[in-house]
């Protein structure tokens, strides 16, 4: 049965909204990738309204009341009847998307997630092109088989968790009190098709 990319995306949001713990997981969430000034007033800048992108799914953390935190943004993309489906132009687009929005939320994790991609691995399109994004996964079909499901819970949870340790590093960098990091290392992980 073929299914529709935001119908996919908002049955995988669901899911993920009951599995994560202490975040939330929604389909279709505006997100601000620009505020521009146009001018000031003394010294304080008089702001544009934001621009956004909608994101296919987003996971954040709720805060008091009406506040809630970016953590995760997932693209959603489905392969079609031969399993391809991401060309060079989607690739070089959501890269951007994501760097635009990590120049808002620096902390930002940013990933693309392609189903039904039938047999085929990864396209390397995406390793070509895709800089920006800190991980990419597929499956072979629209729903998880095997491993499928628990490695994207796996992947989304370390990626929230590099969210939190970065805002951390970012924000707090000039207080007395910080933690002092002297290394950082992002190291490459993989995993093929036959494991």
């Amino acid at each position: 049965m073929k299914m529709k990319e935001r119908e996919w995306a908002r049955k995988i949001a669901e899911r993920l909204d009951k599995e994560i713990q202490d975040c939330r997981a929604e389909p279709e969430k505006d997100l601000i990738y620009a505020s521009e000034i146009l001018n000031h007033d003394g010294d304080e800048p008089l702001y544009n309204e934001p621009a956004t992108y909608t994101t296919d799914i987003l996971i954040y953390k709720k805060l008091e009341g009406k506040k809630w935190k970016p953590r995760v943004v997932i693209e959603t993309k489905l392969g079609n009847e031969k399993g391809s489906g991401i060309t060079t132009h989607d690739a070089i687009t959501y890269s951007q998307k994501s760097s635009s929005h990590k120049n808002v939320y620096p902390y930002l994790r940013y990933g693309i997630f392609i189903g039904n991609r039938k047999h085929h691995p990864l396209p390397g399109r995406l390793f070509r092109h895709g800089a920006n994004f800190d991980f990419m996964l597929s499956w072979e079909g629209y729903h998880p088989k095997g491993k499928e499901w628990q490695i994207l819970v796996d992947i989304l949870h370390k990626e929230i968790k590099a969210s939190e340790k970065l805002e951390e590093m970012i924000f707090e960098s000039r207080k007395r009190q910080r933690k002092k990091y002297f290394a950082l290392h992002r190291p490459l992980i993989t995993k093929l098709i036959a494991e």
